[in-house]
């Protein structure tokens, strides 16, 4: 008598199991899948320090994802409580069968990593519609408060996990790249975004130029102002930019202010932010343009380039 095969629906116990027998190659792999550009600063990292570098930025990923992976808000939410918990438990030395927060709790056993920053990103994600609901902002205030909250502390518990947190110079700059960073990546994301019906471009800037959301929504590029808005968020970030780049010029110390070797690969994000920058003002600032949604593939030599330069 023939057997009949078994039926089951189907889970992600077995990707659970694998991550939480190695945490860190599952958030090495997350970041290489999803944040590529972060899989190559990686790298830069002293070893030691390498599996907590991608801890972060999985947990990162993992909180910067979630209104793309949950079908409401509520469920939104009580991802973010979860993470919320998980903070708190790692902080009591128990830390939840999760990759990422495994990696997290191995991570905090060799380096202070503030739970008030980590907090503080959850809280960011959470607190804002801008996150659950639509990333729309009102004005360009509500958005670099934002990516403060986000980005500029995610490169402060990067200096923290490389005891450089002390320094007034490594912050200041690390709070300007946040901002100059968060506003690649929407630009970047702009086309997504717009095919989802949602606007990322403060509205303070788009009603500046007279920019109709539906008509971005339906045209793209072709739409009315869009161009010239884009053109006033990139300088924004272009400003930020070279203002965090400006901090190590005003600090001095006779070495033509170049980033000290043991901070460069905190401020390495400076180099696929400034490459976009660039890409997109080669465009005619066309956020819509194909090309680029495509990888630089002179990047990698760029961030090595950086590195050993000392210059973002």
């Amino acid at each position: 008598m023939p057997c009949t095969p078994s039926r089951a629906l189907a889970t992600n116990s077995a990707t659970s199991d694998v991550g939480t027998a190695d945490p860190v190659a599952y958030c090495r792999d997350l970041v290489r899948k999803r944040d590529y550009e972060s899989y190559l600063i990686g790298s830069f990292y002293p070893r030691q320090f390498q599996g907590a570098f991608f801890a972060l930025r999985a947990f990162y990923v993992e909180l910067a994802s979630v209104q793309d992976t949950v079908s409401n808000s509520i469920i939104g939410k009580m991802r973010m409580q979860f993470w919320r918990d998980a903070i708190k438990s790692i902080a009591d030395g128990r830390p939840p069968r999760h990759p990422i927060a495994l990696a997290l709790h191995e991570a905090s056993q060799k380096a202070n990593l503030p739970a008030y920053h980590l907090r503080r990103i959850i809280d960011a994600r959470v607190t804002q519609d801008a996150e659950l609901h639509t990333p729309t902002h009102l004005t360009v205030e509500s958005l670099t408060a934002h990516a403060e909250s986000t980005a500029s502390t995610f490169f402060y518990l990067l200096l923290s996990l490389l005891n450089l947190s002390s320094s007034e110079t490594f912050s200041h700059a690390a709070s300007h790249l946040g901002v100059a960073h968060s506003i690649q990546v929407l630009l970047r994301a702009l086309p997504y975004h717009a095919s989802k019906g949602r606007m990322v471009i403060p509205a303070e800037i788009t009603a500046r130029h007279g920019v109709r959301q539906e008509d971005v929504f339906r045209m793209g590029g072709s739409a009315e102002g869009i161009s010239d808005a884009v053109f006033e968020f990139a300088t924004l970030a272009n400003d930020n930019l070279l203002t965090a780049r400006a901090m190590f010029k005003q600090a001095g110390g006779g070495d033509g202010g170049k980033v000290p070797r043991i901070a460069m690969p905190v401020f390495l994000y400076g180099i696929p932010t400034r490459d976009y920058l660039g890409r997109l003002e080669g465009l005619n600032f066309d956020a819509f343009h194909p090309s680029l949604q495509l990888r630089d593939w002179k990047l990698p030599y760029r961030i090595w380039r950086g590195y050993y330069k000392g210059d973002f």
